[in-house]
C-alpha cells in the first residue's frame, strides 16, 4: 500500500499538487496543520492525527461536522511527535511505500526528528521517503541498489551515514567513485556527489545510509 503523509513543515503548493497527482496514494493521512493544504487544496485525507495546536480550529471542526473522517487528537503535550505518529499510523496499516510531505522547513529541529524518526520504518524493510520541491530525503532498505540518470530526482546525491559508520560503502558511475570505503559521521565526504553514468550503483555492507538527492 502506497501511503502519503502531509504534515505540518513547508509545502509548496504546486510542487505539492502535481506530487500527489503523479503519486496516486492509496491512503493519505492529514497531521496537523498539513491538514490546513489538504483543507485548501481538496485532497481528502483517509485518517487525521496531531494535537492541532498550529491549526486554525474552524478547519478541524468543519471536519469533525461532516464525520466522515476518523480523527484522532491529542495533547500536545506529548512524548512523539505529530510526524511520528502519523508515520507509526502508515506502518500500523500495512504500508509498504511511504512518501512525507511537509517534513522540511524553517523548524530544523523538526528536520532532524523527521530524519531520526525513518529508522523505525527502516528496521522494518518500509521506505519512506521525505521530498519537497528540492530534495529527495530517505534510508534505502536494500544494500544494493542502483540509480538511473535519467530518472534521479535532482542534481546531486549526497549520502551520510545515520550512526558512527557505514561500513563497504562502493560507488560506481558517480563522479566520485568509493571502493569499500568507510564512511564516518564526523567527515563530509558523502556530499553532493553525481551520477556520470547512465546507471549508477550503490552498495554497502553494514551501517544506516542516509541519501539526499537534492536541486539546486
Amino acid at each position: 500500500m502506497k501511503t502519503l503523509i502531509i504534515t505540518g513543515g513547508m509545502i509548496e503548493a504546486d510542487f505539492a499538487l502535481s506530487f500527489i497527482q503523479e503519486l496516486k496514494p492509496d491512503y493519505i493521512l492529514g497531521v496537523d496543520k498539513g491538514l490546513q493544504f489538504c483543507y485548501e487544496y481538496d485532497i481528502r485525507p483517509d485518517y487525521i492525527v496531531g494535537d492541532f495546536d498550529s491549526l486554525p480550529g474552524e478547519i478541524l471542526e468543519r471536519y469533525r461536522q461532516e464525520g466522515e473522517i476518523p480523527i484522532r487528537t491529542y495533547n500536545p503535550v506529548k512524548d512523539a511527535t505529530d510526524t511520528k505518529i502519523a508515520l507509526d499510523k502508515a506502518l500500523e496499516e500495512g504500508s509498504t511505500e511511504i512518501w512525507i510531505l511537509g517534513a522540511t522547513g524553517t523548524r530544523i529541529d523538526h528536520v532532524v526528528c523527521n530524519l531520526q524518526i525513518l529508522k523505525e520504518a527502516w528496521e522494518k524493510k518500509v521506505p519512506v521517503w521525505i521530498v519537497d520541491s528540492r530534495n529527495k530525503i530517505g534510508l534505502p532498505v536494500e544494500k544494493t541498489f542502483s540509480l538511473k540518470k535519467e530518472e534521479q530526482y535532482g542534481t546531486y546525491v549526497s549520502l551520510f551515514p545515520m550512526g558512527e559508520t557505514v561500513e563497504g560503502l562502493t560507488l560506481k558511475g558517480f563522479k566520485y567513485p568509493l571502493d569499500h570505503y568507510q564512511l564516518k559521521d564526523r567527515e563530509g565526504l558523502g556530499v553532493s556527489n553525481e551520477i556520470t553514468a547512465d546507471v549508477a550503483d550503490v552498495s554497502w555492507e553494514q551501517g544506516v545510509l542516509l541519501m539526499i538527492q537534492s536541486k539546486d
